[in-house]
Order: C-alpha cells, then sequence, then structure tokens
C-alpha cells in the first residue's frame, strides 16, 4: 500500500471519461488500497481513480466512520434537491455551492467483482455523487451557482 499524487485541475487527466473495471485482481485491489492510504494522508471525504491519474471507473468514500469502496458505479435514481457548499483535493484554490439531489441509490461493484446497492441522503449523497463525477470527467466547479474563493482578501 502507497499513497499517490494526487493531480490537480489543468491536468488533462481530470477531464477524460474513465474506462470500465473489467478484471477484479490484485491489481484493482491494490488501486484501491492506494486510494484508501492516500485518503487518509489527506484531509477529504472521497477520491476517485482519476484523481491519481488512473483512467479507471473506481472511488473510495470515507464518510463519517463509513469506508465505501465503488467500482464501476450507476445512478439508479436521485429525489430531490438541495444546494451546499463543496471543495475538491484536485482543486485548491476555491470552494462552491453545488446543487445536487437530496437522496439517491448507486449500483456499484466491490472489490471482489459483487454487485450491491447503496442508499444515501444529504451531505453522503453528496461526497458520492461529487466522485462519480469525476470518472466522467465533471469537476464541481462545472456545477456550481456559486465560487468561493478561498484565496485570502486584504
Amino acid at each position: 500500500m502507497a499513497t499517490r499524487n494526487i493531480i490537480k485541475v489543468g491536468d488533462d487527466n481530470l477531464r477524460k471519461i474513465c474506462r470500465p473495471v473489467e478484471k477484479f485482481d490484485q491489481r484493482l485491489w491494490q488501486l484501491l488500497d492506494d486510494l484508501k492510504d492516500t485518503l487518509d494522508f489527506v484531509t477529504g471525504y472521497g477520491l476517485a481513480s482519476p484523481q491519481v491519474n488512473v483512467l479507471r471507473r473506481a472511488v473510495v468514500i470515507d464518510y463519517e466512520g463509513m469506508f465505501f469502496e465503488l467500482v464501476n458505479p450507476v445512478l439508479l435514481s436521485s429525489e430531490g434537491e438541495c444546494l451546499d457548499n463543496e471543495g475538491c483535493l484536485s482543486v485548491d484554490e476555491c470552494r462552491g455551492i453545488v446543487k445536487r439531489p437530496e437522496k439517491i441509490e448507486v449500483e456499484y461493484y466491490d472489490r471482489f467483482g459483487k454487485k450491491q446497492n447503496l442508499k444515501a441522503e444529504g451531505y453522503f449523497a453528496r461526497v458520492v455523487l461529487h466522485e462519480m463525477d469525476h470518472l466522467d470527467g465533471v469537476l464541481f466547479i462545472d456545477k456550481m451557482v456559486k465560487r468561493i474563493d478561498l484565496k485570502k482578501r486584504r
């Protein structure tokens, strides 16, 4: 297990659509372990494989003591909407207000290739969708309705 470098906005790989994972093998397990180690090393709720320069459909999420590995996730349903503040480990200069569904249901595979379902609501749903967006080359800055600059103002 190891930590990997997180690429930043401006790197072309953050804007590419990821390929599905086809083999649930040691290579995938190493990627998932490295994503977890990297997420443990930084401050954040989730990390998607393109953020570490791997164009595969895999994300990890660590939210309120729960840890998830989602491989080839697909949004099945969504309900409601809410606005809230988001940031990203690949975007240093700002946070933003983004509109997302309040409740979601996602189908995904675990590291062993077993199909799973996840229902999420509130900020947890936001985190899941934020990470899934990365798999399609979408950043929160593409969806934000209001920018919050993090640079200190004088």
